[in-house]
């Protein structure tokens, strides 16, 4: 029997005919792995057949054409464009999507394969409708994963901006326990029980490394002066111990940790612990403020504490400056040990005999007030907690 020399549009009538049986058998193809395509297709079977009708067509003039033929119409680009922004939106992955493609287009040139057999055709014309078709898949395949990718992106963008919008209004007063689970919900975060803010240094490359490390649970801050992370219940079991061991080497600050309406509070409690870590006051790494509230409370205000520190210390004025520093090493150990001089010995690596001495001294300087108890308290707050800078004493 001799081959027909068909050509490509003599295939269009006949796979007209079959475009229903076409599409049935795609649908039920598609029941096994993806079943929502398989639905989607029957529920817009009229819509979906006049598609198919055009595609065809398309087919025709590529196959025709070669690969610099017609492309695919704007109105089918924009359509399986917005095909690949629903398979984000819906949570699926682009690479099922082109995978039902693929089986639809097999479907698709099996049909064409029968009708050639049917008529008898000569391999010529089914070699180009054959590089047509799979060209054609290409091209709607490649204009969904666009679609899929600017849907990707600009909900990403679209999530920073409303993940920005709540980290605002965690850090304002006008976090409102109704305020923020409106704005969290928006932005699809949980809203924890507690929360604790995380703070390194702008310039750490280590920091921000181990933020950008972060669970996406977590919210970043990147502001000016304010670089770190709203941590949900960071005190969890286990989740302090990893949150030091991934901190370690930063010298970063965690807040105490406290529900969401009260960030604002806790946030300037890290702010001074970071300051203190800075200055030298502070020397955990990391440094969780909780351990450190008596610190953070006494030096929140470094010039009243300045000012008290001198007003309680003058009587040292009366001695020499590296007698004056031994005086008030000695007197802030007396206070610490609750007056015990062998302890004060031991600390201070001295002879009990140089103790009773500076502490002679000490009551020379300072008179009976050394004995009053609350005076005492009023030198412990003044020494307690790191030695007064250079010449404080006597300034």
């Amino acid at each position: 029997m001799d081959l027909r020399d068909i050509t490509p549009e003599d295939l269009i009538p006949p796979l007209r005919k079959r475009l229903p049986d076409l599409l049935d058998e795609v649908s039920a193809a598609l029941v096994a792995e993806w079943p929502d395509y398989s639905r989607f297709l029957h529920e817009n079977r009229a819509e979906v057949a006049v598609a198919a009708d055009a595609a065809l067509r398309h087919l025709v003039t590529t196959a025709t054409d070669g690969p610099d033929g017609e492309q695919p119409g704007i109105g089918e680009q924009d359509l399986f464009e917005e095909v690949g922004r629903m398979q984000w939106r819906d949570g699926r992955e682009i690479s099922s999507l082109l995978s039902a493609f693929q089986l639809g287009a097999r479907v698709f040139w099996r049909h064409v394969s029968e009708i050639a057999v049917d008529l008898n055709a000569a391999p010529r014309p089914l070699t180009a409708l054959a590089e047509g078709v799979f060209l054609f898949v290409d091209r709607l395949s490649s204009a969904a994963a666009r679609g899929y990718v600017l849907e990707q992106s600009e909900a990403a963008v679209a999530r920073e901006r409303l993940r920005e919008e709540l980290v605002g209004l965690l850090l304002s007063d006008r976090a409102t326990a109704a305020a923020v689970q409106a704005a969290a919900t928006r932005a699809g975060w949980t809203v924890p029980e507690q929360a604790a803010i995380v703070l390194v240094q702008p310039d750490s490359t280590l920091g921000l490394g181990v933020l950008a490390r972060f669970d996406p649970a977590c919210l970043l801050l990147n502001r000016p002066q304010l670089t770190g992370a709203i941590v949900p219940n960071p005190m969890l079991a286990g989740r302090r111990s990893r949150l030091a061991t991934a901190l370690r080497g930063t010298d970063a600050v965690v807040s105490v940790a406290v529900s969401v309406e009260r960030l604002p509070a806790t946030l300037h409690v890290a702010q001074i612990a970071s300051r203190l870590q800075r200055t030298g006051v502070l020397t955990d790494d990391p440094l969780f403020a909780e351990e450190h509230l008596d610190a953070i409370i006494v030096h929140r205000d470094s010039r009243m504490l300045d000012v008290f520190r001198n007003q309680m210390l003058r009587p040292l004025e009366a001695s020499a400056p590296a007698s004056r520093a031994r005086l008030s090493e000695t007197l802030c150990s007396w206070l610490r040990h609750m007056g015990d001089r062998q302890a004060v010995a031991a600390e201070l690596h001295v002879h009990p005999q140089t103790v009773r001495y500076r502490l002679a001294r000490l009551h020379e300087l300072f008179g009976a007030e050394l004995d009053d108890p609350q005076t005492r308290l009023r030198l412990t707050l003044a020494l307690a907690w790191g030695e007064p800078r250079s010449g404080e004493a006597g300034s």
